[in-house]
């Protein structure tokens, strides 16, 4: 069953108001916080945009010390805050994302870092701002399917975004995200996949009376001397482990 179109448009107003707040904290806040700060900060307010969309949040296992590379499959825009909700994240993003009404603003004010996918050369200077967050003690995140699903299933991981927390020694914590409805079931509505906006997703997850958000951190794979391909291949493998088997 889903909801009523007046629960629908009351969480509709729940979020929009939550967005503009962020707004606000993030324009207005965030150049008087220090590092912990924005940290503390990003987590509760990420937290509590989950919690505006009747989605409970279960996270499993221990986020990692940082610095730290989390690499995730990527089911929704919803991953990034419920990763951020567990432990404050870096995330690097595509470059659209920016351009996003609001939400690409937040972005770049939570030091998201854009990539530029149709130029290959732009890998490169992502590859040096991923070792420079680390080296500052950041936690980054990054999706290395390159897209996102429906849920059901995990797309082959891309290795190149790796390189970084290799050639610093920094283990690689795979994350593997579920969105599931009450009765157990994926929740496809949760997606951000085919030619779905990030406002059909929303409505989509408007419709549902709840949703688990399920968030394994998974043990953290040793990067320093495995070849990034491999290492890329056991991320992925380790976290279709978790959701499938």
């Amino acid at each position: 069953m889903t909801t009523s179109r007046i629960t629908r448009g009351l969480r509709l107003a729940r979020v929009a108001a939550h967005f503009a707040n962020g707004a606000v904290v993030a324009g207005a806040g965030y150049p008087f916080m220090n590092t912990a700060q924005r940290g503390v900060s990003l987590r509760r307010w990420s937290a509590q945009l989950v919690s505006h969309l009747a989605a409970n949040l279960k996270v499993h296992g221990t986020p990692p010390p940082a610095p730290y590379f989390l690499a995730a499959n990527h089911v929704s825009w919803l991953d990034i805050f419920a990763i951020n909700a567990a432990t404050p994240t870096r995330f690097v993003a595509k470059s659209e994302v920016r351009q996003w009404p609001l939400v690409g603003w937040l972005c770049v004010k939570a030091d998201t870092l854009f990539i530029e996918r149709a130029r290959p050369r732009d890998l490169s200077r992502i590859d040096a701002m991923i070792a420079d967050a680390l080296r500052a003690g950041a936690g980054m995140g990054v999706f290395l399917e390159g897209t996102t699903t429906n849920g059901h299933e995990v797309l082959p991981f891309k290795s190149s975004l790796l390189r970084p927390a290799q050639a610093l020694g920094v283990p690689v914590t795979p994350v593997a995200i579920r969105y599931l409805r009450k009765d157990g079931s994926v929740c496809t509505e949760a997606a951000y996949d085919g030619d779905k906006s990030a406002m059909d997703t929303l409505r989509g997850m408007l419709t549902q009376r709840e949703i688990d958000v399920h968030v394994h951190f998974l043990p953290p794979l040793d990067s320093g001397g495995m070849h990034h391909k491999v290492l890329a291949r056991e991320a992925r493998e380790a976290i279709v482990k978790v959701l499938y088997s």
